[in-house]
């Protein structure tokens, strides 16, 4: 028998290896421009007389913007972390809270917290948030594309582009589907089908796992690019932008210094060809980030570093806001399937409603739920803020373990309010950037967001008490304290605790406050960039991310950022060739 087991396990790591070396084999012949970053000069891949266009980031945004500005001119994209493809923690919706929990130094997925005490995460991956969220795909509202200024008919052209090549049509879960009809059971109408529209009453969206579950990211949108004009560096961190200045002039972008994986600097140059641009793609905390360590934000916080002022600029940083999310535990006596979100409920109230399910199906699993992220962290409110580091969550993880079993078999209803009103700021806690800044989102510091939670929660029990729900959990009739109760537990911050968190509405929203990683702002349209997003007070560069927008569009902004790269990308184009070239050579 033991012959029998060892000839068996050979053959499973031949046929493991195969499928690995087989799947590199094909990221190779797909993205043959994807390269690390330290074989940039060694094999000659720099570009003689510069680059048209250097991105920052290889991110949701970045990529489908390097790939529509590539069809025409040479683009070089610089991304921090490694690539997907290969990484199953990203692949597969089955590992998708596993690739959120690993805070290796490496990992697709970059540990932080908010001075709040909520715990976030940043991506660190090529494909960006795309690479490591829930998949929800749906569009903004048709409002918010005219209060941005958009033109409608490219937008919807760069939606369509997008949802053509790596966006499906979930498979409603079981658990979905009993959620679809909760919402509809308390009023949150009419039902409005598969839709990737925003539009009041129940719905079902888009998702980026195709029907096996692989995840598809806006990496793949790189393989739309012209590969002789497009170069993609991995393991490429920009340390800093680089400027030209001389007296009476604006301060001109001309290039970044980056570090490769074997800890070398570089720098790279634009072309000479005043329309080149550095474009920073690098988020909501990393764009405010680079600008700050390159000189462009308030002055007192660069002299702070010993940063050369290239542009003071007061509003770098500012303005930041993350959509505060709750949860209710809904408890179930049998195993649920594990799903992410499929479906939304749009209300009136200000308030999305979404529902996960099936987290933690085995010992080897993560037991424990933080939002959507299920990470193994604990409850941690009673170590001291300023000893709360990944470290000391780690040593947490190894000795706690106290949530009840039934949120091993259940799942949660969230409540996201839309468009927060309170405002937070973001600063530089050294000048290395690899370390997350200071980032505070002030949740519920304005009341009216505390309202919309507490109507929010109102809404969310009714939910969890619908005859579909209790019907397909087979659970008892569970008291309103004892759900509150559980879900306190489930969600974990680093927020201490109130012995009225179950008791208060208003105190339970603010106690297990956690998010959903739609944070946004920091670089504001009139305050830091203009309309068409370049960085006011300096030549030749420019932001397109979600660190641009004063709102998250939609019940999720990754569809919205995703047609901003592409959108950015081709009216970039048809400012350089011309309406009817951008438009037909893209």
């Amino acid at each position: 028998m033991a012959l029998v087991g060892a000839v068996n396990l050979f053959l499973f790591l031949v046929v493991l290896r195969s499928s690995c070396q087989g799947r590199e084999n094909w990221v190779k012949s797909r993205y043959p421009f994807i390269k690390r970053a330290s074989s940039f000069y060694r094999d000659g891949h720099e570009r003689e007389g510069g680059y048209d266009y250097i991105i920052v980031g290889g991110g949701t945004a970045g990529c489908p913007l390097a790939a529509t500005l590539s069809q025409n001119f040479s683009v070089l994209l610089l991304e921090r972390g490694g690539v997907p493809f290969t990484n199953a923690n990203v692949s597969f919706l089955r590992n998708f809270h596993i690739g959120l929990a690993d805070t290796s130094p490496t990992s697709a997925s970059q540990f932080f917290a908010s001075t709040d005490g909520v715990i976030n995460s940043r991506a660190r991956i090529l494909g960006g948030g795309s690479a490591i969220n829930a998949g929800f795909y749906t569009r903004a509202s048709a409002r918010f594309i005219n209060k941005v200024g958009w033109d409608e008919k490219l937008v919807n052209e760069s939606y369509s582009w997008v949802e053509k090549q790596i966006v499906h049509r979930p498979n409603l879960a079981d658990w979905q589907n009993a959620f679809t009809q909760s919402l509809l059971d308390v009023g949150i109408s009419p039902f409005n089908g598969f839709t990737y529209d925003h539009l009041y009453g129940t719905k079902v969206g888009g998702t980026i796992f195709d029907g096996s579950g692989r995840r598809h990211t806006t990496a793949e949108l790189l393989a739309s690019g012209n590969p002789d004009k497009l170069t993609v560096l991995v393991h490429a961190t920009v340390q800093r932008l680089i400027f030209y200045t001389t007296d009476g002039k604006k301060p001109k972008a001309i290039g970044v210094v980056f570090r490769d994986e074997t800890g070398n600097e570089h720098k790279v140059l634009l072309s000479s060809n005043s329309e080149s641009e550095v474009i920073l793609s690098s988020g909501a905390i990393g764009t405010p980030q680079m600008l700050l360590l390159s000189g462009i934000g308030p002055r007192p916080d660069l002299e702070k570093w010993n940063i050369s002022v290239v542009l003071d600029n007061e509003f770098v940083g500012k303005d930041m806001a993350d959509n505060p999310m709750n949860a209710i535990f809904v408890p179930s006596n049998r195993p649920v399937q594990q799903s992410l979100i499929q479906a939304v409920g749009i209300t009136k109230l200000g308030v999305y409603i979404e529902s996960s399910s099936g987290f933690g199906q085995s010992d080897e699993s993560i037991h424990c739920h933080h939002g959507l992220m299920s990470a193994e962290i604990g409850q941690l409110s009673t170590i001291p803020p300023k000893q709360r580091t990944p470290e000391a969550i780690q040593a947490y993880i190894n000795t706690k373990r106290d949530l009840p079993h039934e949120a091993f078999k259940g799942g949660f209803v969230l409540g996201k309010i839309a468009n927060p009103i309170s405002k937070g700021q973001l600063s530089l806690i050294n000048t290395n950037v690899d370390d997350n800044p200071s980032v505070t989102f002030n949740y519920f510091h304005h009341p009216y967001d505390l309202h919309r939670c507490v109507e929010g929660v109102r809404m969310l029990t009714k939910i969890v008490d619908s005859k579909y729900f209790t019907n397909f959990t087979q659970c008892d009739e569970e008291t309103l304290e004892r759900l509150l109760n559980i879900s306190v537990k489930a969600n974990i911050n680093l927020i201490p605790k109130h012995s009225n968190d179950t008791k208060s509405l208003e105190q339970f929203c603010k106690d297990s406050v956690i998010t959903i990683w739609h944070y946004h702002g920091g670089c504001l349209v009139d305050k830091v960039v203009s309309h068409d997003l370049k960085v006011l007070g300096v030549t030749r560069l420019r932001i397109v991310d979600g660190s641009t927008l004063s709102k998250s569009p939609g019940t999720n902004p990754q569809a919205t950022v995703m047609m901003m790269g592409r959108y950015m990308g081709l009216k970039i184009l048809m400012d350089r060739l011309g309406k009817k070239s951008g438009m037909s050579e893209a």
